[in-house]
C-alpha cells in the first residue's frame, strides 16, 4: 500500500494565508509516502511544511510559481500504475476534457492529475482516471466571485486499484467522499473490462487511520 497526497494551487500568501486548520490537524507527517502537487505554491515556507508531511515531495510549475526547479510535467511509476502531473493551466479553457486525455495518450499515464480550475473532480474517462485535487486553501480562482471550496485527494494505491479520498471543507466541517479506480488487465479482451468508479461509504484504508486523526 502507498498513500500519495494530491494538493495544490495554495497560492500562500498572495490569496490566502495558510492551509485550513482542519486540514493541517488531518495531516499526520511520516504517515503518506508521497505528495504530488499540482503547483502554485507560491512560497518557500509553504513548500517545506509539505517536506514535513512526507519525505518524497514532487511539485510541478503552475502558472504563479516562480521556483526555477519545478518541472512542467512529471510522472510517478506505482507498480502497474503511471501517474502523470500537471499544473492544467497548458490546458485551454482550464480543465476541458478532450485537451486533458490528448496530454494523458501524449504522456502514456493511467492516470493524469491536474489543477487550476481550483474545483476537485475525479472521472474515469476512456480507460484512464483524471483527477484534480483543487485548492488546498480554497483560494479565489480569478474567473469566480467568490473563494472556492478547499479540497485535497489522498490515493491508496495497492496493485492496479486505486482508491482516492477526497477531502473537501464544506460549511466548516471536513467531508470525505471515496471513488475506486481499477487499471484494466492487459490484453485485447481484459475480462471483465475497467470496474469503473464506485462511491461506497469512504473508510480511511488500513494502516492510516492516523492520518485522520481528529476527524
Amino acid at each position: 500500500m502507498v498513500l500519495v497526497l494530491l494538493i495544490g494551487d495554495l497560492h500562500i500568501p498572495y490569496r490566502t494565508h495558510d492551509l485550513p486548520t482542519k486540514f493541517k490537524k488531518l495531516l499526520i507527517p511520516g504517515k503518506i509516502q508521497q505528495i504530488l502537487c499540482t503547483g502554485n505554491v507560491c512560497d518557500r515556507e509553504t513548500l517545506e511544511y509539505l517536506r514535513g508531511i512526507a519525505g518524497e515531495v514532487h511539485v510541478v510549475k503552475g502558472d504563479y510559481d516562480e521556483n526555477p526547479a519545478f518541472p512542467l510535467s512529471l510522472i510517478a511509476q506505482h507498480g502497474p500504475i503511471r501517474l502523470g502531473v500537471l499544473h492544467g493551466h497548458q490546458t485551454v479553457p482550464l480543465g476541458d476534457q478532450d485537451a486533458l486525455s490528448a496530454l494523458a495518450r501524449q504522456m502514456d499515464v493511467d492516470v493524469l492529475v491536474s489543477g487550476g480550475t481550483h474545483q476537485f473532480s475525479a472521472k474515469e474517462h476512456e480507460g484512464r482516471f483524471f483527477v484534480d485535487p483543487g485548492s488546498g486553501t480554497g483560494a479565489w480562482a480569478g474567473y469566480s466571485e467568490n473563494d472556492g471550496v478547499p479540497s485535497f485527494a489522498l490515493m491508496d494505491i495497492q496493485g492496479s486499484v486505486i482508491v482516492t479520498f477526497v477531502y473537501q471543507l464544506i460549511d466548516g466541517e471536513v467531508r470525505v467522499d471515496k471513488i475506486e479506480y481499477r487499471k484494466a488487465a492487459p490484453g485485447p479482451t481484459p475480462t471483465g473490462g475497467m470496474s469503473g468508479m464506485t462511491s461506497p461509504k469512504p473508510t480511511p484504508p488500513r494502516g492510516a487511520e492516523s492520518v485522520w486523526s481528529g476527524a
